[in-house]
């Protein structure tokens, strides 16, 4: 093993002419000898792929776990947060840009997986979130963090793009217990104007998967950019999807957009915007649609069948109020939370044939 921050990579083949071909997220870039892949931190050196990235650390803060935002797995905890550098997607709107758009910089800091845990212990973190960047392009360390994480009684959380391959979730599926994803909207010509990727579907099937056959706590967020995936077919395509595939207990984010990066001169998605795609939501028969960047509206877990409050919220500050494990503690109503009074997920015990299984 190299020191510092560079390692060989882990899910790749060798091509021939010193060519390889990576597999860690859908591009499956193949590489000649001296280039990078698209995310800028997987290089080819003479025949064999090295990760650049190996923690090497761009952002890291305690966030509370609703900053993701994730609403319904462990309320009211702190996640270590850490970002790291590179994307796998160039999205016009990209909120981080500064690292997301960047190769790893020579002031950057290093930070080891050992001491990633001990900091996460030391600040009173429930878990570990990787998020500010795309984390699939830093899977080694993220796979090796999410070992001792586990080891450690602290949970796991990808903040993602959500176009990592089956090979890589499947390989670090026993240790992550959170798929938060994006889904930036439901058509080829959105996601190629917007990202520059085409191939997109392959992010629906990886998140079945993380539900269905890891067992994984999904969120879905939609940031709402106005002229862009606002319309009817967009939201619905999302939200029936939702229902559809993940199931109508499965949380929505539909959160309002502000100018950055390459789209300062679109305006803030106005606030009716946002509530018409929580009614778009609900008529799909999602329960639990929740307007992000909008103070006041939307925020609070209501229970379905009862009308009670279970979760109140304010910006990033949750309240419990009524749960009781995954359920309502006034009607007993399934709500999909995870708590610490819910049983723990039986990771790497499950066969393909789970993937046949109906929503719980």
């Amino acid at each position: 093993m190299l020191p510092g921050m560079v390692r060989e990579g882990l899910l790749y083949e060798r091509r021939p002419g010193a060519r390889v071909q990576c597999h860690v997220c859908q591009w499956r870039c193949v590489i000649n000898s001296g280039r990078v892949g698209v995310c800028r931190v997987r290089e080819n050196r003479d025949g064999v792929l090295y990760t650049v990235n190996y923690g090497e650390v761009s952002s890291i803060a305690v966030d509370p776990i609703e900053k993701k935002p994730v609403f319904h797995f462990h309320p009211s905890t702190s996640a270590l947060s850490i970002g790291g550098w590179g994307c796998n997607f160039h999205c016009r709107h990209c909120q981080n840009w500064e690292i997301a758009c960047s190769a790893v910089p020579a002031e950057s800091n290093y930070l080891s997986p050992e001491e990633q845990i001990r900091l996460a212990l030391k600040h009173g973190c429930a878990g570990i979130a990787w998020t500010y960047n795309e984390p699939v392009i830093w899977f080694e360390y993220t796979l090796d963090s999410a070992k001792l994480a586990r080891e450690n009684g602290l949970y796991t959380v990808y903040v993602t793009n959500g176009y990592a391959t089956p090979e890589a979730l499947d390989m670090i599926g026993p240790w992550l217990d959170v798929w938060r994803v994006d889904l930036k909207g439901f058509s080829d010509d959105l996601y190629m104007r917007l990202a520059q990727v085409r191939e997109w579907r392959g992010i629906l099937d990886v998140a079945v998967r993380a539900r269905r056959h890891w067992n994984m706590h999904v969120e879905v967020v939609t940031n709402i950019i106005p002229g862009w995936n606002d319309d009817d077919a967009q939201l619905r395509g999302i939200a029936d999807w939702i229902a559809a595939e993940l199931g109508e207990l499965t949380p929505w984010h539909v959160t309002r957009f502000f100018p950055m990066h390459l789209l300062q001169n679109v305006d803030p998605t106005p606030v009716s915007t946002i509530q018409h795609a929580v009614d778009v939501g609900h008529a799909a028969g999602l329960r639990f649609v929740y307007s992000g960047n909008v103070r006041g509206l939307g925020e609070d877990t209501t229970c379905y069948s009862c009308g009670r409050v279970n979760v109140r919220r304010v910006g990033h500050n949750a309240e419990i109020l009524a749960l009781k494990g995954s359920s309502c503690a006034h009607c007993g109503a399934e709500l999909n939370f995870r708590t610490v009074d819910t049983p723990p997920r039986r990771p790497a015990e499950r066969s393909d044939a789970s993937e046949s299984e109906e929503e719980g």
